[in-house]
Parts: structure tokens; sequence; C-alpha cells
């Protein structure tokens, strides 16, 4: 990739994270795992246009993060395959070891 390719897609990265924090998500239904209780400490989700996805936790929800389809899908795949598991292992980068 050349630097001006670089330097394209990061602007094209910059402009989708900028129309994605445009959206008004004030009417946006949240879910959450099911099982949890309306009190409990727990990491919501709202689906947005385009495949978007937005994510808050239930004692802070005026912060809200959003992500972009392809950044969805990417933390969902790594979490699946273990990459966030708090116990390394060797399919995420652990010894056989540990």
């Amino acid at each position: 990739m050349t630097e001006a390719d670089d330097r394209e897609l990061r602007a094209r990265k910059e402009r989708e994270r900028d129309e994605l924090y445009a959206l008004d998500i004030s009417g946006v239904e949240w879910h959450c795992a099911p099982g949890t209780e309306e009190h409990e400490e727990r990491v919501e989700i709202a689906y947005l246009p385009g495949g978007a996805v937005a994510m808050r936790s239930s004692l802070d929800p005026d912060t809200v993060l959003r992500y972009t389809e392809a950044e969805w899908r990417a933390f969902v795949l790594g979490a699946r395959d273990g990459e966030f598991d708090l116990t390394p292992m060797p399919h995420n980068g652990g010894s056989a070891a540990e």
C-alpha cells in the first residue's frame, strides 16, 4: 500500500466514523444478554443502519461507543476465536503450559 493509499484509507475511515457518530440514536432499541436483570450491570448493544452497532454499559448509558459493520464483525469474530479470553490459551497467543 502506498503512502497516498494509506492516507486515503485513513480519511475514509474518519469520514465513516464522523457519519456514524452523527447518527441520531435516541430511538434505538437496546439489547442485552438474555437472563440479565434490569438492575444488573450489563453490556447493551443497538443495531444501527448499514450494519453498524452501538454499545454501552447499563451503568453509564450516556457513554456510547459506535462501531462500523467491519469493526463489529472483527470484534465478534475475535471474541469467538478467544482473542479476548481472560486466560491465554494456545489458540489465542498463550503457551501450552499455561
